[in-house]
Parts: structure tokens; sequence; C-alpha cells
């Protein structure tokens, strides 16, 4: 029976070369995992096919039980030598190295969890799959279950993953179930496409949101920052967002190398600045060329603060005259103190726009000056500091 079992374990080795010398067709697929009795004949005159070797396609992990030791299929390893074991183990690291440098997918079975993560089967081998990189679809599927009720409800099931570390010396075999999700699906994502999301884990510089696919799971997570969160201004983004909020959002960037999505709430909203005055000045004032002519004959009072700045900005070199032309009220609050913004549109002549708000409240700044757009910044930044 050794001898048997010493010629098994060289026909595996022999066909782990075969296994790494697979076809594109044939690297993201595994093939049965039925197991095979330790004195089947390979054929070593077959050439490279789809197949994965029989010997390596059923994964074990050894179990203590009394005095002699067992694989999943049934085997007592007490027949085996200590060299053969070792040739087994090698063989099933080498495998390893391969799923992770040639990024392949893995259908994993799920043998057991711990308090950070899942225990996976890789044929001799044990591996570990930690919480965060499991996919966001199970807790969006069950949102109100520990991550360790999760994991109860996973031993025994099949999923797909990717060996992110592979090393024999520390006996770290490490799988991903986001990198193999994110292949998949991927490929759906553009910048500018917009997605049904929802709130996972919020941090001070933002929020890590779930973006939900036709098929009515979350498979994957980006980022909303912080300066994307809302036009308001952000204090502490827990104030806006909660776990489990239903959002929308908008891709802004991807980088697939990384596999990161950089997300935006707000650019799903207006501006509420805009470029002018036009969508905040009362309604009953009308927006033409008499209404800012009239605004000569009655006398704006400056938002606090704002008289002080006029008058530092007139001292700076190519301003000529500072004038507040109209004011509105906003819908919302968007920041009690006061803000100075220099408009987008577009200068007429020597006249450029500024905007000024606290509180609901905004005023339109007509600035003359032989200043561009860049100088006039700079002298802000003078006056504000």
């Amino acid at each position: 029976m050794p001898v048997l079992a010493a010629a098994s374990v060289s026909g595996g080795l022999a066909f782990l070369s075969h296994f790494l010398c697979t076809d594109n067709a044939s690297q993201n697929v595994l093939v049965s995992n039925t197991p095979i009795p330790l004195n089947f004949h390979f054929s070593l005159s077959q050439s490279c096919s789809t197949r994965r070797p029989a010997f390596l396609s059923a994964p074990r992990v050894s179990v203590s039980s009394g005095s002699s030791t067992s694989t999943d299929d049934g085997v007592d390893q007490s027949f085996f030598s200590d060299e053969v074991r070792q040739a087994r183990r090698s063989a099933d690291w080498r495998a390893a190295r391969a799923y992770h440098e040639k990024g392949l997918i893995y259908e994993g079975r799920i043998e057991g969890y711990n308090g950070g993560g899942l225990l996976i089967k890789f044929y001799s081998l044990l591996g570990f799959l930690p919480f965060p990189q499991l996919s966001p679809s199970h807790s969006c599927k069950e949102p109100h279950k520990t991550i360790q009720d999760i994991a109860r409800t996973l031993v025994g099931s099949t999923i797909s993953m990717k060996v992110i570390q592979a090393d024999e010396e520390n006996r770290k075999l490490i799988f991903s179930e986001k990198e193999a999700i994110w292949l998949k699906y991927s490929p759906q994502l553009s910048v500018g496409k917009i997605f049904e999301a929802r709130v996972g884990s919020v941090e001070d510089y933002g929020a890590f949101v779930h973006l939900r696919f036709p098929d009515g799971l979350y498979h994957l997570t980006g980022l909303v920052h912080v300066s994307e969160v809302s036009w308001d201004l952000v204090q502490d983004v827990r104030d806006i967002l909660v776990e489990g909020d239903e959002v929308k959002v908008k891709i802004v960037s991807i980088d697939r190398e990384k596999s990161r999505i950089t997300l935006s709430i707000k650019q799903l909203e207006e501006d509420p600045l805009l470029e002018t005055l036009d969508k905040v000045i009362p309604q009953e004032m009308p927006l033409d060329s008499d209404a800012l002519n009239a605004s000569d004959h009655f006398d704006i009072e400056p938002l606090p603060g704002l008289d002080t700045i006029v008058e530092e900005l007139l001292k700076e070199d190519g301003i000529d005259n500072v004038k507040i032309s109209r004011q509105g009220f906003e819908k919302r609050v968007v920041s009690q103190d006061l803000q100075l913004w220099l408009s987008n549109a577009p200068p007429t002549g020597d006249q450029y726009t500024l905007l000024a708000r606290a509180g609901r409240q905004v005023q339109e700044i007509q600035l003359t000056t032989s200043l561009d757009q860049e100088g006039i910044k700079r002298a802000l930044q003078r006056v504000l500091e």
C-alpha cells in the first residue's frame, strides 16, 4: 500500500506541471471534485487540456482523529510516509502560487470560521478569508445579522474567490471574495454612471457605499469622500449619512488596477449657488436689466463682516470698485459663517461677480477690476487671510 501511495503522489506532482500550463480557457474554471482512489493510474501521455488533473481537483483538509489521520476523501493518511505528505503539501503550495500569479478564480468550500474570518479548504491546505474580504452582498442581504451569524450560515457552502497571498514559508494562504467579484462586475462600471446604493461604514474622511446591481444584490463598494457628500458645509459625515441609508451615487473615477471606485452624492444635486443668484432671487422680482438698475434705489445691508472685506478689497491694486448688486435667500442653511466665492459666470467687460452667503442669505457682488480670474483669487486670498 505505501508503494501505491507514493506512486499516486508522483502522478499528482507530474500533473501539477500539467496544470501550470493550462490554457486561458480553463483559467477561471475548476472541474470535478470527485475523490479518486489512490491507486488510480494517470496517463502521462496527455497534452495540456482544459481539464484539471483529478488528483489535484479534490480539496482536502487533514483532520486528526485518535491515532490516525484521514482526509476528506476518507483515505487514512497514516499509510503515508512523511516524505509523501510533504510532497503533497509542496505540490498544493505550488498550485496556490499559480492561482495567485495567474489571478485565477478558485471555487472554495468554507470549512468553518473564527473571530476574524472564514476557513477555506485548498486541497490538503487550510486557507483563510478575512471578513473584510467578503463581498458586501452577504451583509446587505441580511443587514440585521452579525458577521459571526453570517459566517455560520456560510459554512459548508462554496464561493468564488482569489488567492491574494500564498506564502509557504510562513504558512499564510489568504483568499479574497471581493477580488473575485471585482473581476465579474467591474466591467459594468463607467464614469458618470448612477447607482442605487446602501451606506456601509462611515469614517471621518467619508463613507463606504455598496453599489446595487441589476440582480438586486450589492456586489461592489466605493468611497464617497467627505467633500462629495453634500454642497452644505459638512463638519461630520455622520451628521448626514448613517450605516444602512439608501442613497443614489454617481461614479466619479475608477482605478481598475487598485480595484477602487470614487463616488459622489452631491453631484446628483444642483450647486445651490450655481453661477449667479437667478435661482434664489424672489420670484416676484423680475430678472431683467431693470431689476439690476432697481438695486441702485435701495440699500442692501451687507452680511456681517462683508463690509470689512469690501474695504480691504478696495485697497488691492487693480480693483476699482466693489458693490453689492442684489440678494436672495436659499431654501436651506448652508453655513452660519460668512463665505465668499468667485462666480464662474463669464465677466462683462472688466466686471466680475462674487457671491457671499451666510445662513440662508446670499448676496451678489459686482467687482470692477483690471485683474484676471487668477489675480482676483489671489487678492481674495490675501484679504480673507
